[in-house]
């Protein structure tokens, strides 16, 4: 099983690779390759080119959550690989702003969903766990049950009928889940449900599985220091052998991670690559 970054804020090495805000990863297993979200779209074709991943034959597409930085490389994807089935939650449609510096920005998914159907999109939205193939998992909608982990106040969501919730409970926030040789590997988007209850939750789904590793953004660098300290007890309580943090963890907390964690961390930017 190989896992590869293909979007992220910053690049693991030189010649060719492009960085962005944003993730996405190139999952290759035994059974197939699965991409994990998309990017803004301005650098996942380019990279997957310049790492020698074929968008084209990729089996289906996870998106963790509908915010731009996450979907933007949606038609760039359909381009390549029409006729594809796209999994999701339900809300990834919402319709969500974030209010900064006296400014409102659209932060959802940039296409209608029907103009991406009609490129070839084929969703399959649920708030259950679902397996998208042998060993390849959505979560599902994460319960949240720890009360450090908050939703960012800046960011709001507006109702079908109009009603602006604040902030934004990005119920759509999943994971991926992959069985490999040496345990779970859970790719997190953002982890907007909170890193501790993304981990409760796959430990009660997986009983009896050791989680190898996480990888992806933890947004842990919107958190305070209570929720960063239960975030590290929760890894330390799984037994998480490594964790690659990235886009939304920031700078100052990865650096952080890096202290505390010493050799099990590292950094999951583009070109990063994790075999298990």
């Amino acid at each position: 099983m190989r896992l590869t970054i293909l979007c992220e804020n910053s690049v693991a090495r030189p010649f060719g690779l492009l960085g962005e805000h944003g993730f996405a990863c190139y999952l290759e297993t035994p059974s197939g390759n699965y991409l994990f979200d998309t990017g803004q779209g301005q650098t996942l074709v380019p990279n997957a080119r310049q790492l020698g991943k074929d968008l084209a034959t990729i089996k289906a597409l996870l998106i963790s959550h509908g915010h731009y930085d996450h979907t933007g490389g949606l038609p760039a994807v359909l381009e390549i690989r029409d006729s594809l089935d796209i999994y999701g939650h339900p809300e990834m449609f919402s319709v969500r702003y974030w209010e900064i510096e006296s400014r409102r920005r659209y932060l959802g998914i940039p296409f209608k969903r029907q103009y991406l159907e009609s490129l070839g999109a084929r969703f399959h939205l649920s708030s259950d766990l679902v397996e998208v193939g042998p060993g390849v998992f959505l979560s599902g909608e994460i319960p949240r049950r720890n009360a450090c982990e908050q939703g960012d106040p800046q960011q709001f969501a507006v109702t079908g009928n109009g009603a602006v919730l604040r902030p934004d409970p990005v119920a759509d926030d999943l994971s991926m889940v992959v069985r490999s040789p040496k345990g779970l590997i859970l790719v997190v988007g953002c982890a907007h449900a909170g890193l501790v209850n993304i981990l409760n939750y796959v430990v009660g789904k997986f009983p009896g599985e050791a989680i190898h590793a996480v990888v992806g953004g933890t947004h842990l660098g919107f958190a305070g220091e209570e929720q960063f300290e239960e975030t590290l007890k929760a890894i330390d309580r799984t037994g998480i052998e490594k964790v690659g943090a990235s886009h939304c963890t920031g700078l100052k907390k990865a650096a952080r991670l890096t202290e505390r964690l010493g050799e099990r961390f590292f950094f999951a930017n583009v070109g990063t690559v994790l075999e298990a």
